[in-house]
């Protein structure tokens, strides 16, 4: 999971099943990777771990399982980071909220870390659903957790046993999106239209292949390109040399651009010699990894690449 606004937030969160000897493996790891925000599930405090938890250079919250072993879950988030932990009073409901709050208030949202154990009392739910009705009235919410409920399948938002299905009903009420990363089956299905160019008509090479896919796809296509295009050329991804698939630039400019650097080379007395180099079907040759590679290395998270890459 990744929350960006302008800088990366870097988050990960883990079934623990007992924190107490994992302790040094999990520092180890959130220093290596200098986590912002680490969620456990799982963490098998009670009220006798004080003395352990504490991790440097992060504010510790939990909720423990009260009156039986197991459970609890806990946050460790960067002492940097201002944030405020949601009071609830649900001792059932193994859910921490923490209202995490971003400079000039621009950036709030809502974190929450659930642990669902097996066959969870249908009072209990109720109680959860009740309460991420109240945190979603927030512009942004985050939910993380361990639900136990393999039957869901995330990606058609589908599930055999009724307690699952119930548990997805409780999502979509509160309008929440599971980030699969992956383009929806139906919207790869295309009809191609051949479109005739010039030269005999019996040639199939003298045809245009026209790509009619899912207008919903495209419009999702059109979204994502622009998000990616804004925050490439925010991080001064693309040279101001580059005229193609830019908006406000054009073979126009291009060609203006072009004239007024050699006029000045000119005028000032210097020879200049010009290559003109024209690749067949670049854009079909240029490796996949190569463009995943620098999407990444412009702060574009996983989960949109995955989708990208899909």
């Amino acid at each position: 999971m990744r929350v960006k606004s302008g800088a990366q937030l870097k988050c990960i969160y883990a079934n623990a099943r007992s924190v107490g000897n994992k302790q040094d493996e999990l520092e180890v790891i959130v220093q290596q990777d200098s986590y912002d925000i680490v969620a456990i599930m799982e963490t098998w405090w009670d009220d006798g771990h004080d003395w352990n938890a504490a991790m440097n250079v992060y504010k510790l919250l939990r909720r423990n399982r009260q009156g039986r072993r197991g459970g609890g879950v806990a946050l460790y988030i960067r002492v940097c980071f201002d944030c405020i932990e949601l009071d609830s009073s649900d001792d059932e409901v193994e859910c921490l909220w923490v209202r995490m709050k971003g400079k000039a208030n621009k950036s709030n949202f809502v974190l929450g870390v659930c642990y669902r154990p097996p066959n969870q009392d249908e009072q209990v739910h109720e109680v959860f659903c009740k309460r991420l009705a109240e945190v979603s009235q927030s512009p942004a919410l985050v939910l993380v957790g361990d639900f136990n409920l393999p039957d869901i399948c995330w990606k058609y938002n589908t599930a055999e046993r009724k307690q699952a299905r119930r548990f997805l009903e409780c999502m979509e009420d509160n309008f929440l999106t599971q980030l699969v990363g992956e383009v929806p089956d139906d919207w790869r299905v295309a009809n191609m239209a051949p479109i005739y160019k010039k030269g005999q008509k019996e040639d199939l090479a003298n045809y245009r292949p026209v790509s009619l896919t899912s207008v919903p796809g495209k419009i999702m296509g059109r979204i994502i390109l622009s998000e990616l295009s804004r925050q490439v050329q925010g991080s001064q991804g693309i040279r101001a040399s580059q005229h193609g698939f830019r908006k406000g630039r054009s073979c126009l400019t291009n060609l203006i651009s072009f004239y007024d650097h050699v006029t000045h080379l000119l005028d000032a007395g210097k020879a200049v010699d010009i290559v003109y180099l024209d690749f067949g079907k670049a854009f079909h040759t240029v490796p996949h990894s190569i463009l995943l590679e620098e999407l990444e290395n412009h702060g574009i998270d996983k989960c949109t690449l995955h989708w990208v890459k899909n």
